[in-house]
């Protein structure tokens, strides 16, 4: 369950733009208000950000792709036909041809159609339920922490997916059905461009619930500022014990041997 413990660990990352727990639901949420805004998908984190405070929205307040890509809104329909055939993307010069537009909607992710009727959005600070997704919107300090996390107990490989159109595709969709964490870049897609609701350059982290206790612990376990890379004395001598531990470990190799910005030595046993 996502507690105090994991609501410490976002804390302590000190986001200059709160993290947003996400649920996607079937059933309307209960003591959570449904928003009264009407706007983009993508618009709704920013919403959750600047607000602080918890809601849900259905299909009635969003008014882009959104829908789509959460399902509550079919591509084979009058309407989705305008953006699957590809002539929307084309028109706003996105793309050369609408064949080339279209080609996305062949490979963009899609929760099923009609499973989801509401999305709760809700900062991460209050939330006290299991999320689908995390999103952190970051600068790259703190992106190098978070991606790190994704990587330090699994080895995964950091990945980023995504599209200039239909972004809110890979950023709440794509993570939920694959498990992966996703990280795309704020003015980098048209519609988070247009929106202008975050500067361009920051890091936009989606965690999967798949990844989310994974990256807990080892945010809880690891080093955030890594000290190989400070150049304070303490930082230092400690580069050399590890220099000097490396030369004990690899006793069968011909040294020295550059590793990084040092190099290791023989050293007796």
């Amino acid at each position: 369950m996502f507690g105090e413990k994991e609501r410490g660990i976002f804390k302590r990352l000190e986001l200059d733009y709160p993290a947003v727990a996400i649920k996607f639901m079937r059933n309307r949420p209960e003591g959570i208000e449904q928003t009264e805004e009407k706007k983009q998908l993508c618009a709704f984190l920013a919403q959750a950000q600047q607000e602080n405070k918890a809601f849900y929205i259905s299909v009635e307040n969003e008014v882009c792709m959104g829908k789509v890509a959460l399902g509550m809104e079919g591509l084979e329909t009058p309407q989705g036909g305008i953006h699957a055939c590809g002539n929307m993307g084309c028109a706003l010069g996105a793309f050369r041809s609408p064949s080339a537009n279209a080609r996305l909607y062949y490979k963009a992710p899609r929760l099923l159609e009609s499973s989801v009727n509401f999305v709760v959005f809700c900062p991460v600070a209050q939330c006290d339920f299991d999320p689908d997704i995390v999103v952190c919107v970051a600068d790259t300090s703190k992106a190098d922490i978070l991606l790190r996390a994704s990587s330090y107990i699994s080895g995964d490989i950091w990945e980023s997916a995504c599209s200039y159109v239909f972004s809110c595709a890979w950023t709440y969709v794509y993570p939920y059905i694959s498990g992966k964490v996703n990280h795309l870049f704020t003015g980098m897609h048209l519609g988070l461009k247009k929106l202008g609701a975050s500067p361009a350059g920051l890091h936009i982290i989606a965690i999967p619930y798949q990844k989310l206790g994974e990256m807990m612990e080892a945010l809880s376990e690891m080093e955030w500022d890594l000290t190989c890379l400070k150049d304070d004395e303490e930082s230092l001598a400690n580069e050399k014990e590890m220099g000097e531990f490396m030369g004990k470990a690899a006793a069968d190799i011909n040294f020295p041997v550059p590793v990084g910005g040092y190099t290791i030595k023989r050293t007796e046993n």
